[in-house]
């Protein structure tokens, strides 16, 4: 293993490791150095595990709605450790993946914690205590974030529990407190629930998934209470008494004081930012609201240190930081990459229903004083949807009135995550409403409820 090497990226998370590879293929010779397990949180403990949780949950629920579909089953259960077991072999699988593209790539993949001793230089402590120093030319930091602790809801990982503790329970729990309702926390709601759980979500905001578009958050507030999650908006854990063996969580909403009973309570109120004891303090780089400040091209106020991912301000999502990672390296490498658009980055959420958004929602498009056509289309309307047993939900579309401009999208509903893509692609193209309207959808799909919205905002609809 070299000691010297033109890139160093600390953490090997989705911008880590992408980084890593985009600078390889660019011929920089590549170091990465990792803590815990290669992947980072998204492939071990964030991003593919809870989707291997939820489709558990989803498959679950199938059997049991098997008869709405003509089939008869017995009864089923679940086995809890089972669908444990399944989720960290997908999560193991995926971390040895990542070796697979290390070696293929000739990446070094330096096991131990990081942190910038000075320019170009990087001390590494592996698990023994033992320290050595590795030179580079660059050093790309990418350490991301953890659970978010509040001082009401101090982790204990047992009865107060964060993301990590939650995808890995010995035992099914039989009622939860899920507090915050962003992407983890309605993910974890919808499993848990869907397990035979009983889930209370208690959220700070008027609405749950609050970065959503409004009419979005109502429609999945309508689907949990169907589904038999409870839920208390403008609520706030005051605190958790978990001195005996059922949580007592104090919950203020506008009309007072209640208690909630739980086995255990999810503390999914966002993340922190992993920025101690990497340097960040000793060498100067400048820091606003525990994040790293950088320029277009991720380049730190310390020459030769760059940052990526969670630790950098936007959007802390595993795609976001890839392309940042790809944007850093090839601005290293002597390239001319493009800024990246904070504006058209795509959002999901895989919870059941799933959600997905891009760019402007109605009522910012409205704040900012545009002239705007909005169009909705319900999956009731949808033939591929009723087929499927999928009615709940509907995709809505914001164009600006004078341009055709593809302001924004907003969708709920079975596999909507697979369709965001769509209206990304097209605001980066500078797609218009008409040509969305005349861009011939295969029927029946889910998606072509693009296009049916499309043609709900200039009055064009044909099947409502």
């Amino acid at each position: 293993m070299a000691s010297k090497y033109d890139l160093v990226v600390v953490g090997s998370g989705p911008g880590g490791y992408v980084a890593a590879i985009r600078a390889s293929q660019l011929g920089l010779k590549v170091g990465v150095i990792e803590r815990e397990s290669l992947g980072g949180i998204c492939l071990n403990w964030g991003c593919i595990p809870t989707k291997a949780l939820l489709k558990s949950a989803n498959v679950f629920e199938y059997i049991n709605h098997a008869a709405d579909y003509g089939i008869t089953v017995g009864e089923a259960s679940v086995d809890f450790g089972g669908v444990i077991k399944r989720s960290r072999g997908v999560a193991d699988g995926m971390s040895k993946g990542i070796q697979f593209l290390f070696r293929k790539n000739k990446i070094d993949a330096i096991m131990g914690t990081g942190k910038v001793t000075g320019k170009g230089k990087v001390e590494v402590t592996n698990a023994d205590g033992k320290k050595e120093t590795i030179e580079a030319t660059s050093i790309i930091l990418a350490t991301g974030a953890r659970s978010r602790e509040l001082p009401s809801l101090p982790i204990d990982g047992k009865k107060i529990i964060g993301y990590r503790q939650a995808m890995a329970l010995d035992k099914l729990p039989e009622s939860m407190v899920v507090v915050g309702s962003g992407a983890i926390g309605v993910e974890f709601a919808y499993f848990y629930n869907a397990m035979g759980t009983k889930v209370t979500v208690v959220e700070y905001l008027p609405n749950i998934v609050p970065v959503e578009d409004e009419e979005v958050s109502k429609q999945l507030a309508k689907s949990f209470k169907k589904a038999g999650i409870d839920i208390m908006t403008d609520a706030e854990v005051a605190s958790v008494d978990t001195s005996g063996k059922i949580c007592k969580v104090k919950v203020k909403t506008a009309k007072g004081e209640q208690t909630l009973d739980a086995e255990v309570v999810l503390s999914a109120v966002g993340i922190q930012t992993n920025l101690e004891n990497i340097g960040i303090e000793e060498l100067g780089i400048k820091v606003d609201r525990g994040r790293v400040i950088v320029d277009d091209f991720y380049k730190t106020s310390v020459d030769g240190i760059y940052a990526i991912g969670d630790i950098v301000p936007g959007p802390a999502l595993a795609h976001v930081a890839s392309a940042e990672g790809i944007i850093c390296v090839e601005k290293i490498a002597g390239q001319n990459p493009e800024p990246l658009n904070y504006g058209n980055i795509p959002g999901c959420t895989y919870c059941s229903p799933e959600i997905a958004s891009v760019g402007m929602t109605e009522k910012a498009a409205r704040e900012q004083g545009l002239e705007i056509k909005v169009g909705k289309f319900p999956f009731s309307a949808s033939g591929k949807a009723s087929a499927g047993g999928v009615k709940d939900g509907f995709v809505k579309v914001i164009f600006d009135a004078k341009y055709g401009e593809f302001l924004g999208a907003h969708m709920i509903g079975a596999n909507v995550t697979e369709m965001i893509a769509e209206v990304v692609v097209a605001r980066k193209l500078e797609t218009t409403g008409h040509e969305i309207i005349k861009a011939v959808h295969p029927h029946p799909t889910m998606s072509e409820a693009v296009m049916e919205a499309a043609a709900a905002a200039y009055d064009e609809v044909i099947h409502l």
